[in-house]
């Protein structure tokens, strides 16, 4: 990052710039996935119940915001450049960027595996592989700038670069809102869930159910599920805990079972409560 960083103000390399531009905003983002891995190993105390699981969402965010200003950074010095071409030395461009990619390719390969099971290493690994396409944009220009003179490549290669990030990292801001807001984790059906619950024998109706993640891979779920007063709870707890865990993968739930005796008892005491109050 820092010899791009020289190298593009001494060449005066927009390019260079921006695919250093995204080496720190890789260096940020590293920095807090290594401190969310840090805090999500810490147990859980009285006052966080769950620990410190939301780290990894919450760095997972300042990466998304991180890479927004940096790419509207490169847009608006693309627009400059458009205006007013700069000269710009090729040959130092260009054998910078040559180490850049091999750098870059050898880092989004350590990241890959990783990226399909965490929100906060696919963050990463969307910096190393725009990195990568910044050192492959960052030498076709200086291909271009060394054999035909065209000032407008490096701005327009810049400005690829800036435009490539975008959407990737919108939908990684959006995972990561989605799963502060506790919406429905991506792939889960809850009206599947609610059809497979009310298969089991004794259940006659499941209400107040929800699915949400804590991080990723940590789906949890909550219902109140009313069941018959002929079957023994223990025996319906154990089927619908088996059937969340083997159709649903969901290992995490919260049930509250319930007669409709004690519903209607349970909603004559709020009903009683809330008249009170009023």
């Amino acid at each position: 990052m820092l010899v791009e960083v020289v190298t593009g103000v001494a060449t005066n390399s927009l390019v260079l710039i921006a695919d250093a531009g995204h080496m720190l905003a890789d260096v940020l983002g590293l920095g807090l996935a290594s401190l969310a891995i840090w805090f999500a190993s810490r147990p859980a105390t009285p006052q966080k119940t769950y620990g410190y699981y939301r780290t990894e969402i919450l760095a997972a965010a300042t990466n998304a915001v991180v890479l927004f200003a940096v790419s509207a950074y490169i847009l608006y010095e693309a627009y400059r450049r458009f205006v007013e071409p700069p000269q710009v030395n090729s040959l130092p461009m260009l054998a910078v960027a040559s180490v850049g990619l091999a750098v870059n390719v050898f880092g989004a390969w350590m990241l890959r595996r990783g990226a399909g099971e965490s929100l906060n290493i696919r963050g990463a690994y969307l910096e190393a592989l725009s990195d990568l396409l910044g050192s492959a944009g960052a030498i076709s220009a200086g291909v271009i700038l060394l054999t035909t003179g065209w000032r407008y490549a490096d701005p327009l290669f810049a400005a690829g670069i800036g435009l490539f990030i975008l959407p990737r990292t919108w939908h990684l801001l959006r995972s990561s809102v989605d799963v502060l807001m506790e919406a429905t984790p991506p792939g889960v059906d809850i009206g599947a869930i609610q059809r497979a619950m009310l298969s089991v024998p004794a259940v006659q109706s499941v209400h107040d159910l929800h699915v949400w993640t804590v991080t990723s891979g940590f789906i949890s779920l909550s219902a109140h599920v009313e069941t018959d007063e002929g079957r023994g709870q223990h025996h319906i707890l154990v089927d619908l805990r088996r059937t969340l865990v083997q159709r649903f993968g969901i290992e995490h739930a919260t049930l509250q079972l319930e007669t409709q005796s004690l519903h209607d008892e349970l909603e004559a005491c709020c009903h009683i409560d809330s008249e009170v109050s009023t």
